[in-house]
């Protein structure tokens, strides 16, 4: 393996790198060759250093590929260009280092370089758990209404999976409703009402017309079920 390093080369590193990029990984005879009919200012240059780098080996131009060519930016040459009512302007010309290396065609089988040992994934740290913080009382007497309060609901919602109230005589959705309210779901509930829940029903609900014959349909719908 043998390499050629030319510094400060009067020519733009974006034009050269696309001359770079082609005679990368190529062979230096085929490379030489190529370069020669390119009419790109860096393809001579390019040529001048494989051709250096070759020589630097001992190695005969068929022998050996190109591995790199490098083209890294130089510093600028300041100029300056005259300009209306007697200013200037300032012209930057940029320059590149053009590095190449060549090796054996083979030579990478013959001595293969160790390839580097896999490292072992690191198992990321098991989280320790935070202990768990101890309940207060009061946040215990939260929980345990709060846990009341959901199976209140949970039976409140089963409830609710009543008779239909509707189909009795005087009572629509919204007084089924206030039946339910009160814990009346049934055709049985509302057969088994009290006198005083009768009353309430019509003085507090302002129930229209005698409640007291919804209550008598009520059982004619149980009468009906049991028979």
């Amino acid at each position: 393996m043998s390499k050629a390093v030319l510094r400060y080369v009067r020519v733009s590193p974006t034009k050269a790198r696309l001359v770079a990029r082609e005679v990368q990984g190529m062979n230096a005879e085929q490379a030489i060759a190529a370069l020669e009919f390119m009419p790109n200012k860096a393809a001579g240059i390019i040529s001048k250093v494989i051709a250096s780098a070759v020589a630097n080996g001992d190695y005969e131009p068929e022998e050996v590929v190109i591995t790199s060519c490098r083209v890294d930016r130089a510093t600028y040459l300041k100029r300056w260009r005259p300009r209306a009512r007697g200013t200037a302007t300032r012209i930057l010309k940029p320059t590149s280092h053009i590095y190449v290396e060549v090796a054996e065609i083979g030579a990478e089988e013959k001595a293969p370089e160790k390839a580097p040992k896999a490292q072992k994934a690191k198992k990321p740290a098991a989280k320790k758990e935070a202990p768990a913080k101890k309940e207060t009382p009061a946040e215990k007497a939260a929980k345990t209404a709060a846990e009341e309060a959901a199976k209140a609901a949970e039976k409140k919602g089963e409830a609710k999976k009543g008779d239909d109230l509707t189909k009795i005589k005087g009572i629509g959705k919204v007084y089924q409703q206030k039946l339910n309210d009160k814990g009346i779901y049934t055709y049985e509930d509302v057969a088994n009402m009290s006198d005083e829940q009768i009353a309430m029903m019509e003085e507090k609900h302002k129930f229209k017309g005698d409640f007291r014959e919804s209550v008598a349909d009520a059982k004619n719908f149980v009468n009906k079920k049991e028979a």
